[in-house]
């Protein structure tokens, strides 16, 4: 019988694990780290601030409802998760995934209503305060699946699916998604009213509503977003030439940010030159609540494939920066600390997020120590809840747009890895190549599943198709070759009686047995001897060896195989 005692050293071991905070702050070097931390939280802050509003947006919700996204779940993190360095928030394909999700379910043919203007012709309009109050609930009912389904992978210790996620796949399926972002964001860019869509040849038809539009382009919008673009790519590219002279990157997005309020302001661009613009902003934080659960049968499968692309997106720029810094995270408890990220934070209103890739680069390269950076960030965009939001109501769309799409250069160089796949990988290129297409045109829920289906396929390719070589030993040296590709170990190669080293790049199972054997046979028989029997033979093992009609295969080590009758 097996008894689980519990003990203070237990309990103390599993509220750490909890709590990756009490490891860390009750030792936290005041005078080493504060200073950095307030710098680099500040300069996050900054930059959080502006795509909070941004990527709002982009889940087809008011832009305030980021600003929530970009406060609770940061001051949850700081308790909960392992990552020193990542910027918890919002982020643009999480945001655009779920900005799919609720068009689809709330899209703006369902609050047409006719205006009671006395009028006998009248034209119908969206009603926009019950169509955004309908997204926001189908965006906190997400949310708070997905932080469900976040902490029970993580609790169930499901921390290693992020291995399935492979390299390939993950920005893939991101290049994509920024190809989705860009298409979304043309409308606001140029100042046009085309319909958001939603599923299969979203981008498609969105690409193709903005080219019909173009005759009716804003122009004062147009000019003021393409200003916007080259300051910011401007500023972006000094920063980067500049990283390690200048004390903090120069902060584009708030400079244009609050240089296009003021002018807006100034101007009266809403009513003078019909520039849309952020709209009311609420003061203060909203109360907690119950989300609507009776939505939530339409939006499972949805919540699943966010919350696997969040958790992706997350544990990889955490490894990253722990690899490059010397510590490690714990990748079940990082599934746990953005679940409840997401759950909590789902009480207040808040819509999925994850880290940003960015904001991440800017708190660590500001000089960040600890969690402590990104949670002096939330208290600025707290700040601007509680305090100043009014401040940002005349804030272009057009200026937002531009800094979503200035925030995914990074995700197009992506292409990059086209021609590096090519020389090393067909397999991964193709991976890469079918999470492109399939997330582009089917959307980045369908265009997900595809890739994960397809990936798993190339597990099981890899299997059926290994390479196998017999290998000779070079001498005076502790090297293995395929003595069919290096013509160098044929001539050192030292052939010891009755003994070849024969290679399978795959492990043994049911399903690759009979090519196993058949490859020996293929690969060792003429030069050592000639095995009786037929060429289809039936196969059983133990241990220790391989036995078929008229031969015996025994395993004399990993690399070594012993034949006789």
């Amino acid at each position: 019988m097996l008894f689980h005692r519990c003990s203070s050293q237990k309990a103390k071991s599993a509220a750490l694990s909890f709590l990756p905070i009490l490891t860390w702050l009750p030792y936290y070097p005041v005078k080493q780290y504060l200073f950095s931390d307030v710098v680099s939280g500040l300069s996050t802050g900054v930059v959080q601030l502006p795509q909070g509003l941004a990527y709002a947006m982009l889940a087809a919700l008011p832009p305030v409802y980021g600003l929530y996204s970009s406060f609770y779940p940061v001051v949850l993190y700081t308790f909960f998760g392992t990552s020193r360095h990542i910027s918890i928030g919002t982020f643009a394909v999480i945001s655009l995934m779920i900005g799919g999700v609720v068009v689809r379910e709330a899209p703006d043919s369902m609050f047409y209503v006719f205006p009671a203007n006395g009028s006998n012709i009248s034209v119908p309009v969206v009603n926009i305060e019950a169509r955004d109050t309908r997204r926001v609930q189908l965006a906190v009912v997400l949310t708070t699946l997905v932080g469900i389904i976040q902490m029970v992978f993580g609790l169930l210790r499901f921390g290693f699916v992020a291995i399935y996620l492979t390299e390939p796949l993950v920005r893939g399926f991101t290049t994509a998604a920024a190809v989705h972002v860009v298409v979304s964001q043309l409308k606001y860019l140029l100042g046009v009213k085309t319909q958001r869509y939603a599923g299969p040849l979203s981008v498609v038809y969105s690409l193709k509503a903005v080219l019909l539009d173009i005759p009716n382009t804003n122009v004062t919008t147009i000019l003021l977003g393409l200003a916007c673009l080259v300051f910011l790519y401007g500023t972006k590219h000094i920063n980067e030439r500049f990283k390690n002279k200048l004390l903090i990157p120069i902060p584009g997005e708030i400079i244009v940010v609050i240089v296009s309020t003021g002018i807006s302001y100034g101007l009266s661009l809403s009513d003078h030159y019909q520039v849309d613009v952020v709209g009311k902003i609420p003061s203060g934080l909203l109360p907690p609540s119950v989300p609507h659960f009776s939505l939530l049968p339409n939006l499972i499968s949805d919540s699943f494939a966010v919350a696997i692309v969040g958790f992706s997106m997350g544990i990889s720029l955490a490894k990253i920066f722990a690899l490059k810094h010397g510590y490690s995270v714990d990748g079940n408890q990082e599934l746990i600390a953005l679940g409840l990220c997401n759950f909590i934070s789902s009480f207040f209103q808040t819509f999925a997020i994850t880290c940003s890739m960015s904001r991440s680069l800017v708190q660590e390269s500001t000089g960040g120590k600890t969690q402590i950076a990104g949670l002096l960030g939330s208290l600025l965009v707290l700040l601007v809840v509680v305090a100043i939001g009014f401040v940002f109501q005349p804030l272009p769309q057009t200026v937002l747009a531009a800094i979503i799409m200035v925030n995914l250069l990074g995700m197009f160089k992506q292409f990059r890895d086209i021609p590096h796949l090519w020389r090393t990988s067909k397999i991964e290129l193709v991976i890469w190549l079918v999470a492109f297409v399939a997330s582009v045109l089917l959307g980045l829920d369908y265009g997900l599943l595809v890739a994960l289906t397809f990936a798993i396929l190339t597990v099981v390719y890899r299997t059926q198709s290994p390479k196998s070589s017999v290998l000779g030993h070079v001498a005076h040296t502790g090297l293995y070759c395929d003595v069919d590709e290096y013509e160098e170990v044929w001539r050192k190669y030292r052939e010891y009686e009755g003994i070849k080293i024969f290679h399978f790049n795959s492990s043994i199972y049911f399903a690759n047995s009979d090519l196993y054997v058949n490859t020996l046979k293929d690969k060792v028989t003429p030069p050592m001897c000639t095995l009786a029997g037929p060429r289809a033979v039936t196969i059983h093992s133990t241990p220790d060896s391989i036995h078929g009609t008229g031969f015996t295969i025994r395993f004399s080590h990993d690399l070594f195989y012993k034949m006789g009758p």
